[in-house]
């Protein structure tokens, strides 16, 4: 439970930093939705496009597949959310560098920004939190092991059959004589498994003369 708990908040943080990495400078001051999705296949240029055709379409579709992946607990998903920030950021990472020549890292705008270190943080965290939740497999296996119903130490309750115990069956009582619990007559008469019955008495014989 709790580990489902950390996992979730790291899922959650993972997901928030890449859909805000978009708006934050990735290199030379430019924002990351101002990179289109067809330069990370085609090469980086100039050129802007829509927001919705940006680099900010594959973080958002990763955010709603770590959402979707917590409401089913689902590791899978958390996964995969976190395997898309990474490969469009390292595929960003690649065009880019392919593009400039080189990748830089500047304290005055020059080079990688804080958008990129956002998005790869994202991703990172989001695989975090993907290994430290235990899942709907888990959790089901967990209430479907069997318990043990009697405490340990205890003896084991009395074997009353598959219909339960007998609500009208008397209780043991208490021998005066021998200061001990004995059954009722009933229940020593009663043969064992495998015992033969008592013997029918036999039926008393009535006398031919009657006493005057």
């Amino acid at each position: 439970m709790i580990r489902n708990v950390i996992g979730s908040v790291l899922a959650l943080v993972g997901a928030t930093a890449a859909v805000w990495s978009p708006f934050r400078e990735w290199y030379d001051g430019r924002l990351g939705r101002d990179y289109r999705i067809q330069d990370l296949f085609g090469g980086i240029s100039q050129n802007e496009g829509p927001l919705v055709t940006s680099i900010l379409l594959p973080m958002a579709f990763a955010a709603l597949v770590t959402l979707v992946g917590l409401l089913l607990r689902s590791r899978l998903l958390v996964t995969l959310a976190g395997v898309i920030v990474l490969g469009f950021t390292i595929l960003w990472m690649v065009r880019q560098g392919q593009a400039a020549g080189s990748l830089t890292v500047g304290g005055d705008g020059a080079g990688l920004g804080l958008g990129v270190a956002l998005a790869a943080g994202g991703g990172v965290v989001l695989l975090l939190a993907a290994a430290l939740m235990s899942g709907r497999h888990e959790l089901r296996r967990r209430h479907e092991e069997p318990y043990d119903e009697e405490p340990p130490g205890h003896a084991p309750a009395e074997d009353w059959g598959p219909y339960g115990q007998d609500p009208n069956r008397p209780g043991p009582y208490r021998d005066a004589d021998t200061e001990s619990y004995r059954q009722p007559y009933d229940e020593e008469r009663r043969p064992g498994p495998g015992q033969p019955g008592p013997e029918p008495e036999a039926p008393a014989r009535h006398s031919r003369f009657r006493r005057h």
